[in-house]
Parts: structure tokens; C-alpha cells; sequence
């Protein structure tokens, strides 16, 4: 299986260089609509519902400090790690998200249930490390699926 890292490099592959906000959402919605369309994650690791919308911590520790990564700044990217429907979906994610801006993905986040109900104990703006649950991620993308 592969890991976030795996799935950053793939987009930092395909959009050469982004912004580490842009990155954490398309890793985001890769892992949700996995969850939906392939019935599995895409990665093991979670994520959680901060202020700016949902972050992986471990994809976060390879970034911190940095603004935008380029190609090859977390390393080597090697497509055999995915499978044919893995890589569906990411060219999916990446057709639909890969043109909007990281304010705009982190807006659309902030309006879905998934990080909404993380973040209920929360103060606005806060610090949050609460869990963004795959199941919660599976029972609200599923019910987007048309």
C-alpha cells in the first residue's frame, strides 16, 4: 500500500510545484474519494481537522516551514506503488481539484462534515488536532456520489 508521501510526490509530479496548503487537499480528497470509489484508503495515515482545513501530520513534518514544494523535494516518485484504480483516482482528483487554488480547497473543506464535526469542540481559528475519521470521510463523500 502506499502512504501519503507516495501520494504527494504523485501530484507534485504532475503540477511540478504547489503549495503545501493545495498539497494537503488533494491528499485529502484523494484518500476520501478512494475511500468511496475504491472502497479502500489510498494510504494508512489520518488526518486532522485544523484551522486552515484538514492536515496530515506526517505529510506536514516533511513539510514544515516550507510555503510550496517542487518535484522531487520529498523524494523519488515511483508510480509502481499504486495500482491501476489508485492511479484512477488520482488523475480524477487531479482533474477536478488540481485547478483550484488553496484557499479555495481549504474554503470547500471547511464547508463539509468531515471537518466540521472534527472540529465541534473546537474555537474558530484555534489549534484542533482532532481526528478526521475515514469513516466519516466514506459516509459523507458517499453520499455526494452521483
Amino acid at each position: 500500500m502506499a502512504n501519503i508521501i507516495d501520494v504527494a510526490k504523485h501530484f507534485l509530479k504532475i503540477n511540478k510545484s504547489v503549495t503545501t496548503m493545495k498539497l494537503q487537499k488533494l491528499c485529502y480528497y484523494a484518500q476520501a474519494w478512494s475511500l468511496v470509489w475504491d472502497e479502500k484508503p489510498i494510504f494508512e495515515e489520518d488526518f486532522q481537522a485544523w484551522a486552515n482545513g484538514p492536515v496530515c501530520p506526517k505529510l506536514f513534518n516533511k513539510h514544515r516551514g516550507i510555503f510550496i514544494l517542487s518535484d522531487g523535494e520529498l523524494g523519488e516518485y515511483d508510480a509502481n506503488v499504486f495500482i491501476p484504480d489508485e492511479l484512477e483516482t488520482l488523475a480524477a482528483i487531479q482533474d477536478f481539484y488540481g485547478d483550484k487554488s488553496p484557499n479555495w480547497l481549504s474554503d470547500l473543506t471547511h464547508q463539509e462534515k468531515p471537518w466540521i464535526d472534527a472540529r465541534k469542540d473546537c474555537i474558530q481559528g484555534e489549534i484542533c488536532t482532532n481526528e478526521i475519521t475515514k469513516t466519516s470521510m466514506q459516509e459523507y463523500y458517499s453520499a455526494l456520489r452521483v
